[in-house]
């Protein structure tokens, strides 16, 4: 995968477009390691997106059928590559873009619901295709689609692998936004530009309580929620949007 770095931006390449950018074990755990060393005092978001005509086709099914491994060494592998990858983006403090140019198959599909924010063309293409390799949902894709798109709607999802279009992974929640593949940039760029402006740190820790809570009883769930804002409000971002409320202007976040 190629890396970027621009105006606060690190971009992720998906770049095996010859298999439609399938993931491998190392692809994943490489990627694993780019959101463990995001650090919100130099990122202002990460992007996620494939070359050529796809986001990413999953699992490199070749090697899969090199592999010879038991049931104790899969459960090692997976834990340390997409299992890490999943771990490493949920517990990342920089927010996460995919911007889906192409189809996002099986782990494609799966890293796309991990993301905190998803953008697609409307030419994609989605399926969770774990199942026609006689495989569950992995890298996340068993925890967060009941989440994103309603418990009958997942199971219809991995029981079928059936295909289904940008419209409909829209309507069911799975991404944010649908875009003509040429406007597809430009749609991201506007997000990237609103995240800019936001205080990275505060974020993230947003997206540690909402995830921390997503399985907790409301009590619990609660007092997490007045945990994590007492240390919002104890940082220069709070300071400062406050102080820049007051005085009527454009808050400046690091």
């Amino acid at each position: 995968m190629e890396i970027t770095d621009d105006d606060g931006v690190r971009t992720v390449t998906f770049d095996r477009p010859e298999v439609m950018n399938a993931f491998t074990p190392e692809l994943a755990a490489e990627l694993a390691e780019v959101f463990a060393e995001a650090d919100p005092k130099e990122h202002d978001a990460i992007v996620l997106t494939g070359e050529g005509d796809a986001f990413s086709a999953g699992g490199d099914i070749q090697s899969m059928a090199e592999r010879e491994e038991n049931t104790e060494q899969a459960y090692e592998r997976v834990t340390e590559t997409f299992g890490k990858l999943v771990e490493e983006a949920l517990a990342s403090d920089v927010p996460i873009v995919a911007k889906v140019n192409g189809d996002a198959v099986g782990a494609g599909l799966a890293v796309t619901a991990v993301s905190d924010f998803a953008y697609a063309a409307e030419t994609a293409t989605f399926s969770c295709a774990f199942v026609r390799v006689g495989l569950i949902p992995d890298t996340g894709g068993s925890v967060l689609l009941p989440r994103l798109v309603g418990l009958r709607t997942a199971k219809r999802l991995a029981f079928t692998g059936e295909f289904f279009g940008a419209a409909e992974a829209a309507e069911m929640g799975l991404i944010n936004e649908v875009h003509p593949e040429d406007e597809l940039d430009s749609a991201v760029s506007d997000l990237l530009d609103t995240l800019r402006k936001r205080p990275t740190k505060t974020i993230g820790l947003a997206k540690r309580a909402i995830h921390q809570n997503m399985g907790q009883g409301w009590r619990d769930g609660l007092d997490y929620e007045n945990h994590v804002q007492s240390l919002a409000y104890d940082t220069p971002e709070h300071k400062e949007g406050v102080a820049a409320f007051l005085e009527g202007r454009d808050p400046e976040f690091e």
